[in-house]
């Protein structure tokens, strides 16, 4: 078997304890807090007020412009507040839908299936999928209906089924992959219908061979993508990095999948898509891993978006102990959160739970010019010369070096023998040089 890959990355400890373990699907719980931001772009405008009814797929946030999602409630019950909650991403206040469940589990009327959806044209799969509120389930969260919908002079000939789940920890990808094989291929054929596409992949790192072997079992007639097994390295998923691999096609500076005529979906994103067209199901849930050394039992759960993490928790015989650190995402490009009172959102593919010794905290010491980060950028960037430039607050010398390249894949630090946060830097150099063009552009 073939194992295809780009240059630079890194081997971090693979830690998949769950990747044997069946998604297990977890009841609507009493209460759900539903943020109106969850993706990229503008957040939803609040369609409900405290004291309405509603069901689970009822819309209670419309999108505020092209760059931005519907929201949909994901239990039935009666909307408890229009109010605020801590959001796992950003760890600052942001304005939510508080639903309290009234044990019912019922539908909303307009959540029709059809067994037509096959006939659909593209403009109209783009209107659903966009109506549906789903994003891009690998972790940014883009709008997908963004993506459906490339500018004329960008036709999409190529497009690539991301299932690499290269983060450490992280299986939820995976068990979708064994679990709903055909029905990612079908949200997959959908896809390449919108786009007017003929060409298709599906990238699956080499660790997962019952995966590989899955989707290969599906005849050729029924499956246009063609598997194509990958080497087992970090950050192997991320879509520059996929299309490198798959189809040795480099993504320009500052530009996007699409300025080369490629669209990169996750495989959580085909199912959604598939659901939402098939059955008329809005994004309401997601897979989660749950993991880590605190957690008694790691799981994969099917759990409804606005469900508490300490609900997961509990789902998977609770704490072993306090835990050290708890992260949203695996632990390369995952974001530490600092309770386990804020809810599931749509962008959550795992949750890692470390005790005192696995969270472990390092002291920063000067760098040692060994050059490991340059070796193991997949951007081919000089980490260690940006970072110092963005830290000392040189933000022309650090956008002159290729500091927007940058993807925070978090690779230059894991290698780094002097622990030093050149992540860190990157984020904090890049909000800078985003204030500083925001003052220019208001003066």
């Amino acid at each position: 078997m073939r194992k295809r890959t780009f240059s630079g990355g890194t081997h971090p400890p693979e830690c998949k304890y769950t990747e044997n373990k069946k998604i297990e699907v977890l009841p609507p719980p009493d209460l759900v807090t539903i943020p109106l931001h969850q993706h990229t772009g503008a957040p939803s405008e609040p369609l409900v007020k405290k004291g309405d009814p509603v069901k689970v797929g009822t819309k209670i946030g419309e999108a505020r412009g092209f760059i931005s999602a519907t929201i949909h409630s994901s239990i039935s019950g009666k909307v408890k507040e229009v109010g605020e909650c801590i959001h796992p991403v950003t760890g600052a206040s942001a304005q939510a839908v508080i639903i309290e469940g009234d044990g019912e589990d019922a539908w909303d009327e307009s959540v029709k299936s059809t067994d037509s959806y096959r006939d659909h044209e593209p403009q109209q799969l783009v209107e659903m999928v966009k109506e549906a509120g789903i994003v891009g389930l690998g972790g940014a969260a883009f709008p997908t209906h963004v993506k459906l919908s490339p500018p004329k002079e960008k036709p999409i000939d190529t497009c690539i089924l991301n299932g690499a789940e290269c983060e450490p920890y992280l299986t939820s990808d995976h068990r979708l992959m064994l679990e709903r094989t055909k029905d990612i291929v079908e949200g997959g054929k959908l896809i390449l219908k919108a786009l007017g596409c003929k060409r298709g992949f599906i990238g699956i790192e080499a660790n997962k061979p019952d995966a590989v072997s899955a989707f290969e079992s599906i005849p050729k007639s029924e499956n246009p993508f063609e598997v194509a097994p990958l080497e087992v390295k970090y950050p192997q998923g991320q879509e520059h990095y996929v299309i490198d691999a798959i189809i040795h096609r480099e993504i320009p500076s500052g530009g996007l999948p699409m300025d080369i005529g490629v669209l990169v979906q996750n495989v959580g994103t085909a199912l959604a898509i598939f659901e939402a067209v098939r059955f008329g199901r809005p994004l309401i849930q997601r897979v989660v891993t749950v993991t880590g050394s605190a957690i008694r039992e790691p799981k994969n759960v099917l759990a409804r978006i606005g469900t508490p993490f300490s609900t997961l928790f509990e789902a998977c015989g609770g704490l072993k102990t306090v835990p050290r650190k708890i992260i949203m995402g695996g632990p390369m490009m995952g974001i530490a959160v600092f309770t386990d009172q804020v809810p599931v959102v749509k962008g959550t593919s795992g949750i890692v739970v470390l005790d005192e010794k696995d969270a472990k905290q390092f002291v920063e010491e000067p760098c040692i010019r060994c050059a490991r980060c340059v070796d193991a950028c997949p951007m081919k960037l000089l980490p260690t010369t940006i970072g110092d430039f963005a830290r000392l607050g040189m933000l022309e010398d650090a956008e002159r070096t290729g500091i927007m390249d940058c993807k925070e894949c978090g690779t230059c630090s894991y290698v780094c023998p002097s622990r030093r946060n050149l992540v860190h830097y990157m984020k904090s150099g890049k909000a800078r040089i985003f204030e500083e063009r925001r003052k220019k552009k208001s003066a």
